[in-house]
């Protein structure tokens, strides 16, 4: 019951409740929705809803997390591959709007502590490379793009130490677009005020 957004759209983890999944809501119903990435190890986790409109997709993620002790990195590797693939099949077609959690803090200006995170998950050499691999495909970080020297720009603050009081934060939250629709992103924007979650919201502008 969400004024203005009547057509949603949900995927959750099959047979895990609570464990992952990601919702998409819009004001203009979608030419067709999918869900998943067409990987049979990764699509019951409910992670990716794709809504295509008639001029671009929007893909609604959560990407799976590496794990404490990096115990689901190798997974995680194998996840960037496919999601890669995917991606590109999708802008192969029509530019693609790819938003949610990606759960990698790409380059050392992401967090507060990169030197003391290095072996930690979301900002390990394999899944930075994936996400440096996604950008060399044709697809751009839009807040990235616009402010390459923001510093404290984060989206996520751990519920431990009052890190968030004190913005010792990871920027895990992206809007990436396709290369050829960067010039259309009027504003990328982090909520970051906006309390309620260990993440904050994020709004892309777009002509």
């Amino acid at each position: 019951a969400l004024p203005g957004l009547p057509h949603q759209f949900w995927a959750s983890a099959e047979g895990r409740p609570g464990y992952s999944g990601v919702g998409l809501l819009a004001r203009a119903e979608p030419l067709n929705v999918t869900y998943g990435i067409g990987d049979p190890e990764h699509d019951p986790d409910g992670r990716v809803v794709t809504a295509e409109f008639p001029s671009l997709f929007v893909v609604s993620a959560y990407v799976p997390n590496a794990g404490r002790g990096l115990v689901r990195l190798e997974p995680r590797v194998r996840w960037d591959r496919s999601f890669l693939r995917f991606l590109k099949g999708l802008d192969a077609q029509k530019p693609v709007v790819l938003c949610g959690d990606l759960n990698v803090a790409h380059a050392e200006i992401d967090l507060c502590h990169p030197k003391a995170n290095r072996a930690s998950a979301g900002f390990t050499p394999e899944e930075r490379a994936g996400f440096t691999r996604l950008l060399g495909e044709g697809f751009v970080d839009s807040f990235r793009r616009l402010y390459p020297e923001a510093r404290g720009a984060f989206t996520f603050w751990t519920y431990l130490g009052g890190a968030r009081a004190r913005n010792v934060g990871w920027r895990l939250d992206y809007f990436v677009v396709s290369e050829r629709l960067a010039g259309a992103v009027c504003d990328s924007k982090i909520r970051n005020g906006v309390l309620g979650s260990d993440h904050c919201p994020i709004t892309l502008y777009l002509a």
